[in-house]
């Protein structure tokens, strides 16, 4: 087999700042406390506006706001239980809880939105019962607008810092609560200027659509996850490259990843020199660990794979016997050799469907009796190619 030329590694494209459990809990739990405070406050105001000034859309959007504080703490609950270490009972850590709340925040969205859209669908069925908004639910609309922005922004901007889903999925709920809020003030702006109450509940259909789009869509991401849904595929290339390019490795096959909340674990065939010591085979698969792990954080259970050949188009060794078998055919052929007191150690190498064998001697032997072990192994139809080695005088 050819040796592979040694390279210098490709240098991996800087990574953000990784952070601890406790760090990416404390961090969780500060910017969803603020998300509560404020959605408190918004949704007495919402609620208290769309009474007073006759908001139907304005209503409903300050019940959507009320449903964030349950999302709220579901995040507040699964980053603590995320945040503890990996134990017996979860050798891979908790973070898949973070997954699992994605998905109870996505169904409370669709179920929020379901109510919402069934009430306004009704009033629209009974006109008797559309209101009609004032001036003052315009003001309430904007200002829920702003409010809710400002909370996308900044738990968008801690998601990012910390790498959790979990944080921008509760992002996009802010994000879906300010283009609820657009369309509740475009809704509740028409009515009030054109005097068309409908308009009103139209605008609070729209945000129930809306609604439902974005927690059908968190499910779906999330259920993808619990599935073990691989990484993206631009990003398992570069992974492969990177691998690919480490010192020892021959080629790379069988990459498998899959996402556990903010983590990426992985497991990987490599191949390596077919005569390389298991010692030398298990550093360079500490060495693809380690730099992988450094160049991508967010991998931090990754499994290699030793081979010695392609196992994916060479032929199986599967079937061969094991040492011990294989030793009690061939000892009557090591006996004949007269060789048997001066064999040091026997190497057998499981390549291509075959057994290579390296026998090393402790003495030096004549031409006939190297010639009479190596015919001998020979002679059972599962060995390959034997070398001896022996001392020299």
């Amino acid at each position: 087999m050819t040796e592979k030329i040694p390279t210098t590694e490709s240098t991996p494209t800087p990574q953000k700042k990784t952070y601890s459990k406790q760090s990416r809990y404390e961090e969780t739990r500060r910017v969803t406390l603020t998300g509560i405070i404020v959605n408190v406050l918004l949704s007495v105001a919402q609620l208290v506006g769309g009474v007073v000034a006759h908001s139907q859309a304005l209503i409903a959007d300050g019940f959507h706001t009320l449903s964030d504080l349950a999302s709220d703490f579901v995040v507040l609950f699964a980053a603590k239980l995320a945040s503890k270490d990996a134990d017996e009972d979860h050798p891979y850590g908790h973070e898949r809880i973070e997954t699992v709340a994605t998905v109870i925040l996505g169904m409370a969205l669709a179920g929020v939105a379901v109510g919402i859209g069934m009430n306004a669908i009704e009033r629209l069925t009974q006109p008797e019962r559309l209101l009609q908004p004032t001036l003052l639910a315009l003001v309430f609309a904007l200002f829920a607008i702003v409010a809710k922005e400002g909370l996308y922004q900044y738990t968008s901007y801690i998601a990012e810092k910390i790498d959790s889903n979990l944080l921008r999925a509760n992002a996009w709920h802010h994000r879906s609560d300010a283009m609820s809020s657009l369309m509740v003030a475009v809704g509740v702006g028409a009515s009030v200027f054109f005097q068309l109450p409908w308009l009103d509940a139209i605008a609070a259909i729209l945000v129930a659509v809306m609604i439902f789009y974005m927690g059908a869509r968190l499910i779906l991401d999330s259920t993808m996850e619990l599935v073990d849904t691989s990484v993206e595929l631009d990003k398992v290339a570069k992974i492969k490259e990177f691998i690919s390019d480490l010192e020892g490795v021959e080629n790379l096959h069988l990459l498998r990843t899959r996402k556990m909340g903010h983590k990426v674990i992985a497991d990987v065939h490599i191949q390596v020199n077919s005569f390389l010591s298991v010692s030398e085979g298990h550093f360079i698969a500490e060495n693809v660990m380690q730099k992988t792990r450094k160049a991508f954080p967010e991998m931090t259970d990754i499994t290699v794979h030793i081979d010695p050949e392609d196992d994916e188009s060479c032929s199986l060794c599967t079937e061969l016997p094991s040492r011990n078998q294989l030793m009690g055919e061939l000892y009557p052929h090591l006996q004949e050799s007269g060789l048997t007191k001066s064999i040091q150690n026997i190497v057998l190498h499981y390549i291509s469907g075959k057994i290579d064998m390296e026998i090393y001697l402790t003495e030096s032997a004549t031409e006939e009796q190297v010639a009479l072990l190596v015919n001998g192994c020979k002679s059972n139809e599962v060995v390959g190619e034997v070398f001896v080695h022996q001392k020299i005088v």
